[in-house]
Order: C-alpha cells, then sequence, then structure tokens
C-alpha cells in the first residue's frame, strides 16, 4: 500500500506545482490547517480539486487558471490593454496578443515584458505598482488563452441604458452660478470612475462628478453648455455646466468599450446633435445632443485599405466639420476615413476616405479645415480636407505617433506647421500645414526634432506662447516619464529643457507619470497631471508658462488617478 500512496503524494504535488502560484499557496495554506498535514487534507472523502472552479480554454496549450481568474484577467485586460491591442487582441497601436503570438513566448517571457514594459510605448505595469506580481502572472496567462468574444450592443441595450436625469424643460434657462466656466478643467480621476471639475481661476475642485471607467475625453458643445464625458466602458455623461453646481443630466451606454464623443458644430446645428464611437461593438450612433437619445446607429465593419475583411474597425476619435453639417469618423484597423452628413438621419450619406490603416487621434490645423489624424502603427499621418471632403496627403512620420490632438505654431522657417510626437521612438515630427503661402512645405514633414525618449502621449503648445511641451508618461524611465521637455519654438535647434514636474509635485511613493499638458483660457498657464496609482498620492502641477517656473500644486485626496484635462474654452474652440 506504500508505493500508491506515495504516487498519489507525488501527483498531488505535480498538481499544486501546475496550477497559478495564487491557487497552489491557498491549497498549501488549506493543508496546513488540518490535522496530520498536507496528507490529511487531500486524503479527505472528495477531492480539493473539485472546489476550485477551472477555466477550460479551447486550447489545450493554454496555461492553466481558474474561472475566477479568466474573469479578473478580462476585467484588467478591458481596463488597461484593450486600448492598444484591441478587445479581440488582434493588435493595433500594440502588438497582437493573439495565441499564436504569446504561447510560443511562454508566461516567463511575458512576465517580464508586462512587467518591465518597453520604449516603444508598452507600460512597465509591475515596476510602476499599477499591477502586483500576482496580476502580472495572471496575466501572462491570461494572454494566452482565445480571446473571449464579447456580446452585441444594439438600440435596445443603449435604450435600456438611457437615463435623463434632468428634462430638458426643466434645467437652468441661464447660467446660475459664477463659475468662469471657459476656464473650467474637466479632469479625469482614470480609476476613480470620476471626473472632477476644477475651477482654473481659483484652483480649487468644483465638484466631482460619478462617470463612466477611465474617461478618455471630454467635448464641449458648440455653445459652450454641455460638457461630454465618455469612459472607456462607453458610458457617456452630459453634464450642464449652467446649473448652480454642474452635473450630470443625462446618461447612456453605447457599447461595452469606447473613446470617442463629439457634438455638431456646424452652423444651424450647433448643440443639436451628439456623436459617440465605440470599440466594442464597432459602430458609431448619433444622439441628440440635450439628451443623448440614441437616433442612428451605423456599424464600421468591413474592409481594409488593403482589402481584407476586419471584424472589429474600432472608432478611435470623432471631430466635428466647421465647413459643413458632418462629422469626421475615424475607423481604427480599416484605415477609413467616414464623413458623416447629419442633415438627414434617415437617408444617411456617407462618403468614405482610404486613407491608412490603425488611424488614432489627431486635431485640426490653425485654420480649423484640415483634420490631421495619426495612423500609428503605419506611422503615418493621414490628412483630411473637411471643406472638400477629401484626403489632401499621406504623411511619414516617425514610429507610432501619437499626437493627443497636436500642437500648431508657426515654424521660424517653415510657416504654419502641426506637430506630434511618438509612441516608439524620440522625435517630433512638424508637417507643414499651408498649401497657400508656403505650398512646397504643405502636407511634408519639414523638421524633425529629439525630445527625451519615446512613451508620448501628448504634446501642446498655444497660440499666445512660444513654449512647446511634450511629455513622455509611457517610457520605463522614471526619470523620463516624471518629468516634460519643453521646447523654445523660437528656436527648436537649441533642443529642450527638462522639468522635474513630478519632483515639484512634492509626493511620496509612486509611478508619478507626468502626462498631457493643457494650458488655461488665458495661454499663460500649463497644467500637467502627476499621475500614481490608485492608493498613491497623485497631483497636478501647474507652471507658469513664460517663466517655465512652478506657480502651484493642486493636491487633494480626491484626486485618485488623474491623467486628461480639457480646459472648456480651448476644447470648445479646437486651440492647440
Amino acid at each position: 500500500m506504500k508505493q500508491p500512496r506515495l504516487i498519489r503524494r507525488l501527483a498531488i504535488a505535480s498538481m499544486i506545482s501546475a496550477l497559478p502560484l495564487t491557487i497552489g499557496h491557498a491549497l498549501a495554506e488549506d493543508a496546513g490547517k488540518h490535522p496530520g498535514g498536507a496528507e490529511a487534507a487531500y486524503q479527505a472523502a472528495g477531492s480539493p480539486m473539485a472546489a476550485v472552479d477551472m477555466y477550460q480554454d479551447i486550447n489545450p496549450k493554454a496555461p492553466p487558471m481558474t474561472k475566477a481568474e479568466f474573469e479578473k484577467g478580462k476585467q484588467i485586460f478591458f481596463q488597461r490593454c484593450a486600448g492598444c491591442h484591441g478587445v479581440l487582441r488582434k493588435g493595433a497601436t500594440g502588438k497582437p496578443l493573439t495565441p499564436d503570438k504569446t504561447l510560443p513566448n511562454g508566461t516567463e517571457y511575458l512576465k517580464v515584458f508586462i512587467k518591465y514594459g518597453s520604449p516603444a510605448g508598452m507600460p512597465n505595469w509591475g515596476t510602476s505598482g499599477e499591477l502586483t506580481d500576482e496580476e502580472v502572472d495572471l496575466m501572462a496567462r491570461y494572454v494566452q488563452q482565445t480571446p473571449p468574444q464579447p456580446p452585441e450592443f444594439g438600440m435596445k441595450e443603449m435604450e435600456a441604458t438611457w437615463k435623463v436625469i434632468v428634462p430638458v424643460d426643466q434645467r437652468p434657462t441661464k447660467k446660475m452660478n459664477n463659475y468662469n466656466l471657459a476656464n473650467i478643467f474637466s479632469t479625469t480621476l482614470r480609476d476613480a470612475g470620476e471626473v472632477a471639475l476644477i475651477d482654473g481661476d481659483s484652483k480649487q475642485i468644483i465638484s466631482v462628478i460619478k462617470t463612466g471607467y477611465a474617461v478618455h475625453i471630454s467635448r464641449m458643445s458648440a455653445s459652450g453648455r454641455y460638457l461630454f464625458v465618455i469612459g472607456r466602458d462607453a458610458k457617456i455623461n452630459l453634464i450642464d455646466l449652467w446649473m448652480e453646481k454642474p452635473d450630470t443630466v443625462a446618461e447612456i451606454r453605447i457599447g461595452l468599450e469606447a473613446r470617442s464623443v463629439e457634438t455638431s458644430k456646424y452652423k444651424g446645428f450647433e448643440d443639436k446633435y451628439a456623436i459617440a464611437g465605440s470599440y466594442w461593438p464597432p459602430q458609431f450612433v448619433v444622439m441628440d445632443g440635450d439628451s443623448l437619445k440614441p437616433l442612428k446607429i451605423v456599424s464600421t465593419r468591413g474592409m481594409t485599405v488593403d482589402g481584407e475583411y476586419h471584424p472589429e474597425p474600432r472608432v478611435a476619435s470623432i471631430v466635428a466639420s466647421h465647413f459643413h453639417p458632418e462629422f469626421v469618423v475615424n475607423a481604427k484597423e480599416t484605415g477609413k476615413v467616414m464623413i458623416v452628413n447629419y442633415q438627414d438621419l434617415k437617408n444617411l450619406k456617407i462618403t468614405t476616405l482610404d486613407a491608412a490603416k490603425f488611424l488614432h487621434d489627431g486635431g485640426f490645423d490653425s485654420t480649423g479645415r484640415y483634420f490631421l489624424v495619426a495612423a500609428n502603427a503605419s506611422n503615418k499621418v493621414a490628412v483630411v480636407d473637411t471643406k472638400e471632403d477629401k484626403l489632401a496627403a499621406l504623411v511619414d512620420v516617425g514610429k507610432t505617433p501619437h499626437p493627443g490632438r497636436g500642437a500648431n505654431f508657426v515654424d521660424p522657417q517653415f510657416g504654419p506647421v502641426w506637430a506630434t510626437s511618438h509612441l516608439g521612438d524620440e522625435t517630433i515630427s512638424l508637417i507643414g500645414t499651408d498649401p497657400v503661402r508656403h505650398k512646397a512645405q504643405a502636407w511634408k514633414v519639414v523638421r524633425t526634432i529629439k525630445g527625451q525618449g519615446g512613451g508620448s502621449l501628448f504634446i501642446k503648445t498655444n497660440p499666445k506662447s512660444s513654449n512647446l511641451w511634450v511629455d513622455a508618461p509611457l517610457n520605463p524611465d522614471a526619470k523620463i516619464s516624471q518629468s516634460i521637455a519643453v521646447f523654445d519654438i523660437k528656436h527648436l535647434d537649441k533642443g529642450f529643457e527638462v522639468l522635474p514636474i513630478a519632483e515639484w509635485a512634492g509626493l511620496g511613493e509612486g509611478a508619478k507619470r507626468v502626462v498631457q499638458p493643457e494650458y488655461n483660457k488665458a495661454g499663460d498657464e500649463v497644467w500637467f497631471s502627476v499621475w500614481s496609482a490608485k492608493d498613491k498620492q497623485s497631483a497636478i502641477v501647474v507652471v507658469d508658462d513664460k517663466t517655465r517656473k512652478l506657480k502651484t500644486v493642486i493636491k487633494d485626496p480626491r484626486l485618485i488617478t488623474p491623467t486628461g484635462k480639457f480646459n472648456v474654452n480651448n476644447t470648445q474652440n479646437d486651440i492647440y
């Protein structure tokens, strides 16, 4: 009888070692609580594995996970990873993470990559404190599983989430507060699922409003009254800034994951419509601008510019035309730009332009006519003429451009330019934007300058400033991610000055990534988010634009993981 007992012990030990560390430790601890130790625990009446609900992947080579671990991995992936790698993990800004790519690498390799990141823009999730070692291990195993297929989300599902909290006829007929609305900053509190409305004059928080998870952008209605924010969970909040205390008056979910929302701005249609695009399902929806009632849903599934069918063309960015009653909708994976005429929703007219795959974010040139959008994994910028509704150019730039809205200024040698920084390298590309007075330079990279390093998300200037600010929050080097590079636009050849923004914040431990420079209405202050983990202190640092000196630090327990900040005046008027 001794030999079978030994065989059983070895089998149990093998099973524990094959399990994820968290389960193995739990079983070992449970065994220690039983008289007689591990042997007694595992020779009880029933098998201990019966109590562990395991996830069964269709691929037998996938590493073991419990169902609870798989569900947690799904949640983390949705919150942290899907934006770059796609809901179906087919890749875009980030690399594909399908099992044919991840299984050959194995768990240990993936753990290192997830923990330490890469200079090309992969965040250092482990060493920054965003994920624990156990979560890093869990995610390394999760991305080796077959991607789950999420459900669809149509009109019925949208209407079930739609709430009008304050009906239109019960809202103020005039501004009921004394705030300088044009200088309010809508500030994303990423992991708290909130936005903070901060008074740019007093630097005080006006209110903190519950929203969807990780608000991606805030957009203003043409009138400057309504603020639209959209979370990565596709929840939209419509906030009325005229109320005595600004708050949500309507909300809706337009899918399972999203990034973009915009409002109609063409003369005669101000505030009439809103539009939002989702990552999943791949579609966009047009809504009433004052209630968010869903009116029209359009799928973006279809052929790429290369002629291949794609099941997940995510809507990454949307802008409103100033020349026609149109929205410019950008589908990431197909590389298609859809110009949506909202004059007649029942007979919707869409003009489709072939640009380049992996369209992401971008902004207008200084005239508001040309929209420049980064096709980031294609290393290109597409130029859309919103007056003529045609593609003006495709411009080759650096590796993985990520401009935010970009930056408009006048280059001392080449005239008006729009600039983008990059996730994949340290360069900043300056593209000529004046096809009339500087025709030879139009839609070409006229100058390339070098910043601190890759991992940049935002570049910013202001018509009243001679400074160009470039962040690098996703660079794995803490010295770079915790500081900001600033150039003198009049002397770009002299390089940049580094300002220690995180050091100025005076915080304790934490990642302290410095992200998204944003100007106040006057154009004489620049605001930076110092973004740490949810359980660490974060802050907003305000710098005097002229002197480049610290002006003030905004600290508040409610400022949990601040990231994007959107000044009402600049957002309403496309100033960047």
